[in-house]
């Protein structure tokens, strides 16, 4: 009966009650067996930090006295708690200790280090495991799409269908979150297809994910079937969905998505206002942006955070209303940090679309001041103050990364080749046909300079 209450407190989020409950067993001379310690090293997990941390360590050391020290159930509850107050190295601990370690106890080691952003850990942990099962990939994937490692999750994935193990709809989510990074469609769409098949299409979480990617990947009437098949639309989807339709061009349409999902009763997020925001920058909707984010908190109860000012002084910045976007950053955002290096950064880039060399010039000292003026700050007040014809300034902005032995971060671009992507580096010699690619592209610059044409129009020929 105690164990069943400390699980019926745990299950309904009152931890507290399920330790008191504990306490109350042990007062009546009750011993503790091996249901007891699971549900309430699970209690622990959701207490409050500073408890959690000092009640579950004191539950360890009551089930290492009472015995249970190498019980798996137990001490892959254990592995969990640790993970989830970010202890690692204990959790390493308990795992070395036991003698008797299952596949649920590796999952939580790997599954833990994934949390932590450790892929190297949990890579090696998930390489020794003497048997994996659908929740393990999971782990392993969705670790790997946690730190943005795309490329592996989808290599990963690619393993995982060699060995024949069905995936799950977790594993789905991160196949697809990759597919929208890499606009890899041919495997997204083999992703949805199979979602399909096995009825997991209106799960919420894996809908949103396919509605990311069709938006990305630009088939955005595609991104709109799957939203509107989603029952129960949540924040996210309707995120989603406003996001997708603004980077596809159409802010109208991400602005009526937005009036239907307050009509809805669905209660516009942070993101939903960055999504908005954003739309309005690409169209020049500055009117409709500026007083979207005046409602944000009066009509919405949500409160800006730095990305919404930084959006609003991109909105002014790409509309060119340069001078007005450097006001509403020194009169606005000093509650907020006073602007960081990608607000600055960002009206630095309109400064040189509209020629504003005077406000480029203060923006550029700023960044300075602030020491994060990087490769690219660089390069873009050199081209402002070189197209001004402020010479002086930008041969010592010239001088400042030759001195400085900066260098840019090469540019990258994606295909997608028969299931398989591909990845290029801008002036890159990674990829195993590179001298293939670069004898093809010296032919056809050969081809179009001997059949250029008498009024200049290149004329290249088939090559079958």
């Amino acid at each position: 009966m105690y164990n069943s209450m400390i699980r019926g407190y745990m299950q309904t989020k009152l931890p507290k009650q399920s330790v008191l409950c504990y306490l109350h067993m042990l007062y009546y001379g009750l011993e503790a067996n091996n249901y007891t310690f699971p549900p309430l090293i699970k209690a622990c997990t959701i207490l409050v930090p500073c408890e959690s941390r000092l009640i579950g360590r004191l539950v360890h050391a009551h089930l290492v006295i009472f015995g249970f020290g190498d019980d798996p159930f137990v001490i892959s509850a254990l592995i969990e708690f640790y993970s989830l107050i970010h202890d690692m190295g204990t959790a390493r601990k308990v795992f070395e200790s036991s003698l008797n370690r299952d596949m649920v106890m590796w999952t939580a080691m790997v599954d833990g280090y994934g949390k932590m952003g450790d892929v190297t850990n949990a890579r090696e942990l998930f390489e020794k495991m003497p048997e994996r099962n659908v929740i393990s990939w999971s782990a392993i994937m969705a670790a790997y799409s946690r730190v943005s490692d795309f490329k592996e999750v989808l290599c990963l994935f690619r393993r995982m269908q060699e060995v024949g193990t069905t995936p799950n709809e977790s594993v789905l989510v991160s196949v697809i979150t990759a597919c929208a990074h890499f606009v890899a469609i041919a495997q997204g769409i083999w992703v949805h297809s199979y979602a399909k098949r096995y009825n997991v299409e209106s799960n919420p979480v894996l809908a949103t994910a396919l509605v990311d990617m069709y938006s990305k990947s630009g088939y955005i009437e595609s991104a709109l079937s799957v939203f509107e098949g989603i029952a129960n639309k949540d924040a996210g989807a309707w995120n989603a969905m406003i996001s997708g339709v603004a980077m596809n061009g159409d802010a109208r349409k991400s602005l009526q998505l937005f009036d239907e999902m307050v009509k809805n009763g669905t209660q516009p997020t942070e993101r939903t206002f960055v999504a908005v925001l954003t739309a309005c920058t690409h169209a020049r909707m500055v009117k409709e942006g500026l007083k979207l984010f005046e409602q944000m908190n009066s009509s919405y109860g949500v409160n800006p955070r730095l990305e919404h000012y930084a959006c609003v002084v991109d909105l002014l910045g790409r509309s060119g209303k340069v001078e007005e976007a450097e006001t509403f950053i020194e009169e606005k955002m000093g509650g907020v940090g006073g602007g960081d290096a990608n607000v600055w950064g960002a009206l630095l880039g309109s400064c040189r679309i509209y020629g504003n060399v005077e406000v480029g010039n203060r923006v550029w000292k700023k960044l300075t001041d602030m020491g994060v003026a990087d490769c690219g700050t660089h390069i873009l007040s050199y081209n402002i103050y070189k197209e001004a014809g402020w010479d002086v300034e930008a041969m010592r902005v010239r001088n400042k990364v030759t001195v400085g032995g900066m260098k840019k971060k090469p540019g990258c671009s994606v295909i997608e080749v028969d299931g398989v992507v591909e990845e290029f580096l801008a002036s890159g010699f990674g990829h195993p046909q590179t001298q293939e690619i670069h004898k093809t592209l010296d032919s056809f610059s050969k081809m179009m300079n001997l059949d250029k044409h008498q009024h200049g129009i290149y004329v290249i020929p088939v090559v079958e």
